[in-house]
């Protein structure tokens, strides 16, 4: 081609920017002044400036304006900007693509070199248009930074590649959220977002790191201030029948207003707002009907700062100073209620001219509170320091390996984007501004609560603190200012769950299909506690420990066994004592009278011993009461089998005694001669000593030993003497009841005897009430629980005595003192 010849033409209108300075070095802004939308006028607010927006460019221009002027940042080189001011998507995203490819209708290849990019473009203040254009300009390798989008998506550096912003990112402020919502308590809430990007990522962020606080959403729902009417009528008509107290709005300032003037109008009160960033430090959310039923919300907002000089500048603005610009003479005449154009038809007074800021009161000129604000300042001088280390850059030292450095009119905007991710630098408030891999700032909050200041004002008053940066359990603080509440009747905390904490001593069981916050509290089972709040599972209590009643903690268990001071332990010492007591007075009685007939005729030897072995089967009884000891153990039974061995060998020797006498009598028999006195003792002896050696044999194996038999009650622990070997307990009772049946036998055979043998008589019956008892003895000690068992023990051991004490002595005691009376 030849030298001068049209290499490229633009099709279409150049889109001007609405502010504009010339520099070195030309940095992009795209902001939306004014906002024009067509809605329902019932609903929505008609078009209206926003200052914010406004104010957003001129933090710009006062940013690179300061910047030009220190001569220690891009000394020499003179920064200038071309701010756009568009809404609608499509509108931003031509806006974005003129800070691309510049404002020349035509290029030759003469000019073609000469590139008319700008070094980086700042905004939007939205996720969605901030998306749109960054997915084109982000192939040319420009970079964005954005104040105010949000999105978490925006982190992806596939998708984002050359996106930055100085405002943290919705994932820390979704959990920022949810951290907040599980520190007051509120497990029940609802959400409501804005039907975009923005929107719909943050709701879906808080959601997901809600369920890790153990936070559920009865409902969640999306609008946009676009869509029909009765999409928020049905929106609001979810709030008013939901049980959720608590509602986390993640949306812009425009959706919450209109979402405010639908419950006010419906007189939908007491509810509590968690606000997002978008809209609970907007100032214009007191402009519109309906504002009180924001009163009391929390939401997290950037830190505050202060940007000295700020205030000068944004009061010395005036329409001569951008003479192009439409939207400067709109605002003004905007503010003043006059007008610049002395020949349009108007019903406003002509501007004097003498016009000024300096005592104009507004949210414009307002520095109070610099929260976004400071994010602008923040984002001019990121791209400030990157220009510069990339003009002072050192060979071979920069972000790009190997990379030499380049001539000032030679840089392009992929150079600044690598050394973005690179820069580092604390603004004059102490602040230290940086990027992470992601292109993310630091999360840093405020926790803002609006309350109301002044009649139809409301502020924002900062109560805690969130810092990602810090350690996990002080990742959210409260400081001592108060909160104002949603609900204004009451100082306390809402509340909002689904169900009610279950106390200590119950649990949660989950309802069916519901989520996890709601649940019903079920009291713990005997023998489990649970001894937190919200407990999920009741805690088995230790062997030989057991709940209370309240089932909130583990007593120790009530330990049973029979014990000499409680009734039924008295009453069973009293009549062994009683039955020593008789046997005693018996004995006594038959010493007295051991010369006459009747006691010399029962064989007073045999006699006397059994009286001592019943005496000592009354005393035995007593070893079954009081505490089971390691010997007590072994001294009941084995006391037990050998004395009532001792009296069964007794009695019967008596019983042979009685029919030997009567052989004797017959003529010829000489059978008393076998079983004399000293035959009866060596069988009293023998039958005894077989019972002593099976307890020796017992005793040996396997001896009882003292138990705590936890099994046969659930809550009582009884104290017992395991057997130790089964084989030698029933063995020893086994022959007891032989030697029983054998007597009981014999003196059967001699019942029918002529009366001066009627003892045989008296001992058929006693062994007859013997055997029925311990017959009877072994179901009813199989079925008695825990102490009873002993007593009934007990019970059998004294009646089988008393049996033999009063069927056998009693008629020989009358019949004795009946022939003393003769």
């Amino acid at each position: 081609l030849s030298s001068g010849e049209f290499v490229c033409q633009l099709r279409g209108l150049v889109q001007r920017p609405e502010l504009a300075q010339d520099g070195d070095f030309v940095i992009g802004g795209i902001f939306s002044f004014q906002m024009n939308i067509k809605i329902n006028v019932s609903l929505f607010l008609p078009p209206s400036f926003d200052f914010r927006e406004f104010k957003f460019a001129q933090v710009m221009i006062f940013a690179i304006n300061e910047i030009n002027k220190n001569p220690e940042i891009l000394p020499n080189i003179k920064l200038g900007y071309k701010i756009y001011n568009n809404c609608g998507t499509m509108d931003i995203l031509r806006a974005a693509l003129a800070l691309v490819s510049g404002l020349k209708d035509e290029i030759s290849d003469d000019s073609c070199t000469e590139s008319e990019t700008v070094q980086a473009i700042l905004g939007h203040s939205g996720s969605g248009p901030t998306i749109a254009f960054e997915q084109v300009v982000g192939r040319f390798q420009v970079p964005v930074i954005s104040h105010f989008a949000t999105c978490a998506c925006l982190s992806d550096r596939k998708e984002y590649p050359t996106f930055f912003r100085t405002i943290p990112s919705d994932y820390y402020q979704s959990r920022a959220l949810a951290k907040m919502v599980k520190h007051f308590g509120w497990n029940w809430i609802g959400a409501i977002a804005v039907d975009n990007e923005y929107g719909l990522y943050g709701i879906a962020a808080f959601i997901q790191a809600a369920q890790e606080f153990g936070v559920c959403t009865e409902y969640s729902e999306a609008f946009s201030s676009s869509d029909p009417p009765d999409r928020l009528q049905r929106i609001t008509g979810i709030i008013r029948h939901a049980t959720s107290k608590v509602i986390l709005a993640f949306m812009s300032h425009r959706e919450i207003k209109l979402l405010a003037i639908e419950l006010y109008k419906q007189n939908i009160t007491g509810l509590q707002w968690v606000g997002s960033d978008a809209w609970i430090t907007d100032p214009s959310l007191a402009d519109n009907e309906g504002h009180s039923i924001l009163v009391g919300s929390l939401g997290f907002s950037v830190s505050s700062a202060k940007i000295p000089g700020l205030e000068g500048h944004l009061r010395q603005l005036h329409p001569s100073q951008f003479p192009d610009s439409q939207f400067v003479r709109d605002f003004w005449e905007d503010v003043f209620h006059c007008s610049l154009n002395n020949t349009a038809n108007t019903p406003k007074k002509p501007c004097s001219g003498f016009e000024s800021l300096q005592n104009i009161q507004s949210y414009f000129t307002d520095v109070s509170e610099l929260r976004f604000i400071n994010n602008v300042y923040k984002s001019v001088y990121a791209v400030a320091h990157a220009l510069h280390n990339l003009v002072t850059c050192e060979e071979k030292k920069g972000p790009v390996y190997n990379e030499s450095c380049v001539l000032t009119k030679h840089i392009e905007p992929w150079q600044v984007l690598q050394y973005l991710n690179t820069v580092n630098f604390t603004t004059k408030e102490g602040e230290r501004v940086y990027f992470d891999n992601n292109g993310d700032s630091p999360a840093t909050y405020e926790l803002v609560n609006l309350q109301m200041t002044n009649k139809d004002t409301m502020e924002g008053v900062t109560v805690g603190i969130y810092d990602a940066s810090l350690p996990e359990s002080h990742h959210f603080i409260m400081n001592n200012n108060p909160v104002v509440w949603g609900n204004e009747l009451t100082k306390d905390v809402p509340v909002s769950v689904c169900s009610q904490s279950c106390l200590p001593g119950t649990r949660k069981v989950l309802q069916k299909g519901k989520p996890i916050c709601c649940y019903d509290c079920i009291s713990c089972p005997a023998g489990e506690i649970s001894n937190l709040t919200n407990s999920i599972y009741c805690l088995k209590c230790p062997a030989e420990y057991w709940s209370n009643k309240q089932r909130d903690a583990c007593i120790p268990k009530e330990i049973e066994f029979l014990a000499y001071d409680e009734l039924l332990g008295t009453l069973l010492v009293l009549l062994s004592l009683l039955g020593v007591f008789l046997s005693m007075i018996i004995i006594l009685v038959f010493y007295y009278h051991r010369e006459t007939p009747i006691v010399r005729a029962n064989n007073s030897e045999l006699s006397f011993l059994l009286l001592f072995s019943l005496t000592l089967c009354f005393l035995c009884s007593l070893a079954f009461i009081g505490w089971p000891s390691e010997w007590s153990c072994m001294l009941r039974h084995t006391a037990f089998g050998i004395t009532f061995v001792l009296c069964i060998s007794c009695v019967l020797g008596k019983t042979i005694v009685v029919l030997m006498a009567f052989r004797a009598t017959l003529p010829g028999s000489n059978v008393m001669k076998w079983f004399g006195p000293a035959q009866q003792r060596l069988s009293v002896v023998a039958f005894t000593l077989i019972q002593v050696v099976i307890c020796i044999l017992w005793l040996t194996i396997s001896p009882p030993f003292p138990f705590k038999n936890f099994t046969q009650f659930k809550d009582k622990i009884i104290l017992e003497c395991a057997l130790g070997s089964a084989v030698g307990f029933w063995a020893v009772l086994g022959y007891i009841g032989l030697l029983a049946i054998l007597c009981f036998i014999l003196a059967f055979l001699a019942r029918k005897l002529p009366d001066n043998f009627n003892e045989a008589k008296l001992i058929t019956f006693s062994m007859l009430i013997f055997c029925a008892v311990w017959i009877t003895f072994i179901p009813a000690y199989v079925s008695s629980p825990g102490k009873f068992s002993v007593a009934v023990e007990i019970f059998a051991i004294l009646a089988s005595s008393f049996g033999l004490l009063i069927c056998i002595f009693i008629p020989n005691e009358h019949q004795s003192h009946f022939e003393n009376i003769k």
